[in-house]
């Protein structure tokens, strides 16, 4: 399921010979990101049209802003991504319904070359996400998201921009994050 872009209208100067090429669309900001999620969590019709699996998680593709990557996830109760970042990724993401906790690390990791990490005290951040709550992230965001309740299936809209090239999977064991896998777009599509 995509959602139509609205394109812009040609001006009257745009078909003359002598006019400047058309400027690239800038890309998305953060900002420009969580505006999206909202105005997608905000449209119920669409929301509610995402089939539900009491078993595992659900998605649906969506055309996001300026060529960002945009999803549809569904939540069963006790259902979780695990720790995980989006590579060099900015994004936003807000709960459309139900309520979800983010845990995410108040730390910048390195891009490559290293397996384990000794985190330092005090680098833990949570947040419960009710619905029409979101927040956006920079690059390199580590965090998971969980839907805790034993009941309530959770709904979210997500927006990436550049589209995923990767995302970094990680165990968490105490203070020590380790690198277990490295999913590229071909892996969950």
């Amino acid at each position: 399921m995509s959602l139509p872009t609205p394109t812009p209208s040609a001006s009257p100067t745009s078909e003359l010979p002598s006019a400047r090429p058309a400027a690239p669309e800038a890309a998305p900001t953060q900002a420009d990101l969580l505006d999206f999620v909202r105005r997608i969590a905000a449209d119920r019709d669409l929301v509610a049209s995402l089939p539900l699996d009491p078993e595992g998680r659900t998605w649906v593709r969506l055309e996001g802003p300026g060529g960002s990557e945009a999803w549809l996830i569904g939540w069963p109760p006790g259902t979780g991504t695990g720790w995980h970042d989006h590579a060099e990724s900015v994004g936003a993401f807000l709960t459309a319904s139900g309520e979800l906790k983010e845990n995410s690390l108040a730390a910048r990791l390195p891009a490559d070359g290293w397996q384990t990490l000794e985190l330092s005290e005090g680098v833990d951040r949570k947040r419960q996400l009710a619905a029409g709550q979101g927040r956006a992230f920079g690059r390199h965001h580590v965090h998971e998201v969980l839907n805790e309740s034993l009941t309530e299936h959770a709904v979210s809209v997500h927006a990436y921009y550049p589209p995923l090239p990767q995302i970094r999977r990680y165990s968490r064991t105490g203070q020590v994050l380790r690198l277990e896998s490295v999913e590229r777009p071909k892996d969950w599509q």
